[in-house]
């Protein structure tokens, strides 16, 4: 199995840029469809050509790069390409596949891409699409215990964890991740509805659009209701149709 990445690159310095793409140059792999020197013009990129790899500069000019994790509201891969290493941890505690210094080496690079590549095939060996009436035995708060997916009210997501909202008004944390989730889950049952949020369709109580730009998705159970960003939108309007 091939895996393809169709990716940007994000980085204030032309040279930084160069030297990254010629580096890439030698990866069947990677595909690089744009390059962007501001934030700005990096969400623009993404929102035109919806890639699902971003190398990313920490230090841009008056800009950080972890600003931009923040304005994506769907699911990508970032690996971050900086000259400091201070920034490590709070790369990881972003999610950040992979952390590399300037400059990258082509072997250093190797290990990054194989990184992905593992990742993205491990996922894939262990899909099985479930049905609504299925039962999954999983790890939630550290034990294991089976789980009624027709019980499943949400699931939101907290870097490389999950917390699973179920009939009985609890909550738990368990390791999968919202891509296995959403691969995973019945699609006529469940939708994402942000970055960081799938909802059980059947529980939608209202769908308010007062904001600007975003929905307010309310769930029978729930006084709070969740944000849904309106690239998701026309997506879970083809649910009810």
């Amino acid at each position: 199995m091939t895996i393809k990445y169709k990716a940007i690159i994000v980085d204030d310095e032309k040279l930084a840029r160069l030297d990254l793409k010629n580096v890439l140059s030698t990866f069947n792999e990677i595909e690089i469809v744009g390059e962007a020197n501001t934030i700005n013009a990096a969400e623009l990129l993404i929102n035109k050509f919806h890639p699902n790899l971003v190398f990313l500069d920490i230090q841009l000019r008056g800009e950080s790069g972890f600003d931009l994790i923040n304005k994506i509201d769907y699911e990508l891969d970032f690996v971050f390409v900086t000259a400091y290493d201070k920034y490590a941890i709070r790369a990881f505690d972003v999610n950040a596949q992979d952390y590399l210094l300037k400059p990258v080496s082509t072997e250093r690079m190797h290990q990054t891409i194989d990184k992905l590549t593992h990742r993205v095939l491990k996922e894939s060996d262990s899909f099985h699409q479930l049905n609504y009436d299925d039962v999954i035995f999983l790890m939630l708060n550290n034990k294991y215990r089976f789980l009624k997916i027709d019980s499943i009210i949400a699931i939101t997501s907290d870097a490389d964890y999950t917390f699973v909202y179920t009939l009985d008004k609890t909550h738990s944390i368990t390791r999968k991740t919202m891509r296995e989730w959403e691969n995973r889950l019945p699609e006529n049952h469940f939708c994402r509805i942000h970055r960081e949020t799938i909802v059980n369709l059947g529980y939608i109580s209202k769908i308010d659009d007062s904001l600007s730009n975003s929905f307010k998705v309310f769930l029978k159970g729930f006084e709070k209701p969740f944000l849904m960003s309106r690239r998701y939108a026309a997506k879970i309007k083809e649910k009810f149709v």
